[in-house]
């Protein structure tokens, strides 16, 4: 294993705090890794990780050198992608939400497998905001506001949004006709996984937005429960109108308060930033934006 190769695995040591993850998403023998950051830190004549039962951690010479570590290989990445003759090669790890997953990338995916066959991709769905480096993923797409981080944002389409309710549910508590009127009406919960918060529905007056918490009978943390809990008449909710298209459509879910719409939501990529030279990443951020556009 030549030296580069040895940092790649370091890294991912440091990054997964194991060494059977690490080992798992390299496709190497956890044997291999124990001995590359053996035999790294023989070279370099210092420890570099603390290892107990449970967790591995950096020492502060760890720390340093899985910094120095991360500067070379995008260097490296970097280097090479410079080269047109240079396929982006090696697995991919990306978390995205489910519906932005099926309605927007599943259909154009093999035609980019198509085109870099030496990829491999690993697409996990989820609501949750996760430690991306921890967690050893190269990037995640996210729908709605988003927190704090340091890590790199790139917005690549807003999406409308509306607000809907089923024709039983508005059987039994009426058509409101505007934000005013909501009073005696419910709202399907949309709960945060990261706070346990519900969202309230929230209404365009002008430049400005109204917010507006219903009573629930039930709340959700998933997208697909939430809609699937409208068709069943449980209450008012607001989503993205190609999440409700097909819906609208057949009659199952009707529009309400057209006029004063829910603000329009951002869909952006995130990466972290020692990862933005990376010629795989590259791609898939490219490819991505193109497919939401």
């Amino acid at each position: 294993m030549d030296r580069f190769d040895a940092m790649r695995v370091f890294t991912r040591v440091v990054e997964r705090q194991s060494f059977t993850l690490a080992a798992g998403d390299l496709g190497i023998p956890r044997s291999t890794v124990t001995d590359a950051v053996k035999q790294l830190e023989a070279r370099l004549g210092v420890r570099l990780l603390e290892r107990t039962t449970r967790q591995v951690s950096t020492t502060l010479d760890g720390e340093a050198h899985y910094r120095r570590c991360v500067s070379l290989i995008a260097d490296l990445e970097e280097a090479e992608g410079a080269f047109g003759t240079t396929k982006p090669k090696g697995l991919l790890r990306v978390e995205v939400q489910g519906t932005l997953a099926r309605h927007f990338l599943l259909p154009g995916l093999p035609a980019f497998l198509a085109r870099y066959p030496e990829l491999e991709i690993s697409m996990s769905e989820g609501e949750r905001w996760i430690d991306v480096i921890r967690e050893g993923v190269d990037c995640v797409l996210r729908f709605g506001l988003l927190k704090d981080s340091d890590m790199i944002a790139r917005q690549v389409v807003t999406l409308e949004r509306l607000t809907c309710a089923a024709p039983s549910y508005l059987e039994r508590f009426g058509i409101p006709g505007d934000i005013d009127r909501l009073n005696g009406h419910r709202m399907i919960g949309l709960r945060s996984l990261t706070t346990g918060n519900v969202r309230p529905l929230d209404f365009t007056v002008g430049e400005m937005s109204r917010m507006v918490t219903l009573p629930t009978t039930i709340s959700v943390t998933g997208t697909e429960s939430y809609l699937a809990t409208a068709r069943l008449g449980l209450g008012i909710v607001q989503v993205p109108r190609f999440h409700a298209a097909d819906d609208l459509q057949r009659g199952t879910l009707v529009q309400l308060i057209p006029d004063h719409p829910p603000r329009p939501m951002p869909v952006s990529l995130l990466y972290p930033r020692n990862r933005q030279l990376s010629p795989r990443v590259r791609v898939f951020l490219d490819w991505v934006e193109r497919e939401l556009r």
